[in-house]
């Protein structure tokens, strides 16, 4: 019977980042920093606007989109912050987290043979969701570009099968964050093309030296552009599965049936949770930002004083610096690190072939950690390579 199963989905292969953080579990006592979420707890607000959801008995369905309060909390808060303008009723779905966003996105645009534009490295999660629907990813090398996509590298990948590109600002694994002059020269070359845009801003409130634009706020962008969004990373609301998409109503009311089929409603109590997050805790995310960015300055240069090549991120919690200088793939050098070292990072490799010759390494986690992290990591190099140039040199 193994033979019938769906080809796409046999096809599909477990992401590196999980083969080696399942690894990991065997060292018990190393340093974790492969984790892509907030070391904060939620908010304690938001957790009591949860208790009392399920004390007052909001535990039933809610509309297929969404609860409409929440909606219009969203849209205020895109507006607020973004200046992005959508309707509540019509152009807003609520979904079981960013990734459940991404593949009614997808699903919604996607057609067999499509070509779907990538700029990578990147999260391995949207390649397999590309897939299932028949698609192609083609991946756009950014590391010669400080780690950024522009519209003349978009345009030397379009062809007439090109019908979507995906961004992802800020970045994981980069942390980079798009400049507002790259997004007006990418919505100028894709405006009048019929080429979707799905902007993937899961992590835009949590940048350091530059604010947060979305393309779809750029002239004749906004009709083309799928929104994503959630408050995992802004609210420290991983487990509660909360995510947006924000588009127009011709786009929304196809992808409200592939939500509707694939999993009726976002939870209630989790909905009503966030409503607190988006009103009352509207601006949570900036204590965060404060500890994220002495982490960011703190990591960046204690790698930079090991010898790494480091691009200092403008956003997100990652930093992704090159260990081309060790001679070493990725994959090998992370195992080294976590076997001799008991420092868990992720083999660049991950994040497609564009990230071998680095690693993702989170500083979501305490200053005590991280000082304690770098300094095995100095220890490890030290050791393995410093000694080795040393002998060299002589």
């Amino acid at each position: 019977m193994e033979n019938l199963l769906n080809k796409s989905v046999t096809a599909l292969q477990v992401p590196g980042i999980r083969k080696f953080f399942n690894m990991v579990v065997d060292y018990p006592d190393a340093i974790n920093l492969t984790l892509g979420q907030p070391d904060f707890p939620t908010p304690e607000h938001i957790k009591e606007a949860g208790i009392s959801a399920i004390k007052q008995n909001y535990t039933a369905y809610t509309e297929n989109a969404g609860l409409l309060s929440l909606r219009k909390a969203a849209s205020d808060f895109l507006y607020k912050k973004y200046n992005l303008s959508y309707d509540a009723a019509r152009e807003i779905i609520v979904t079981n987290g960013a990734t459940e966003a991404l593949d009614s996105a997808f699903r919604t645009i996607l057609r067999e043979g499509d070509e779907v534009l990538l700029p990578a490295p990147i999260y391995p999660g949207y390649e397999p969701l590309i897939e299932m629907c028949g698609a192609i990813p083609v991946y756009i090398d950014v590391t010669q570009n400080n780690f950024k996509i522009n519209a003349e590298l978009i345009k030397r990948h379009m062809t007439e099968k090109t019908r979507c590109l995906v961004l992802c600002s800020p970045s994981n694994p980069l942390g980079s964050v798009l400049d507002y002059e790259d997004l007006k020269k990418i919505a100028l070359l894709l405006r009048e093309r019929d080429i979707f845009v799905v902007s993937d801003e899961i992590y835009s409130e949590l940048t350091y030296d530059k604010n947060h634009y979305s393309i779809a706020s750029l002239p004749g962008m906004w009709e083309k552009t799928i929104v994503i969004n959630g408050l995992a990373k802004s609210h420290s609301m991983t487990g509660w599965r909360i995510g947006f998409t924000f588009a127009p109503a011709y786009i929304s009311e196809q992808m409200l049936k592939v939500h509707l089929y694939n999993s009726v409603c976002a939870s209630t109590i989790s909905q009503y949770a966030a409503i607190e997050a988006l009103t009352n805790g509207i601006n949570d995310a900036n204590q965060m930002v404060v500890e994220y960015r002495q982490r960011r300055d703190y990591v960046c240069e204690r790698l930079m004083n090991m010898g790494f090549e480091v691009i200092k991120p403008e956003g997100a919690f990652y930093v992704f610096p090159s260990i081309k200088n060790t001679n070493m793939k990725s994959f090998q050098f992370a195992l080294k690190l976590l076997q001799e070292a008991k420092v868990a990072v992720v083999p660049g490799d991950g994040f497609s072939k564009y990230g071998e010759g680095y690693v993702r390494i989170s500083y979501a986690a305490s200053m005590e950690m991280l000082e304690k992290a770098l300094d095995r990591m100095e220890q490890f190099m030290q050791s393995n390579f410093n000694r080795k140039k040393a002998v060299e040199e002589v």
